[in-house]
């Protein structure tokens, strides 16, 4: 054999080795804790609220200062 041809031989191999990787996984089991989350929204539908609500709550005002002046 030519020294040519082990050369080449010896070139091949070394590519085919060389474009070989071996990747190992673990997979273990995945904890999943719960996340407690407050998100304060309130402010802007208690305000709504509150003057949705305002002529009951003036009404309401009156009857007791009516009642309690009997």
């Amino acid at each position: 054999m030519p020294i040519v041809r082990k050369i080449a031989v010896a070139a091949l191999l070394l590519v085919l080795f060389a474009c070989q990787t071996k990747h190992d996984i673990n997979v273990e089991p995945v904890e999943i804790k719960p996340i407690h989350i407050t998100i304060d929204v309130n402010v802007r539908i208690e305000k709504a609220l509150d003057d949705f609500f305002s002529d009951i709550d003036q009404e309401e005002k009156k009857i007791d200062t009516e009642t309690s002046k009997q």
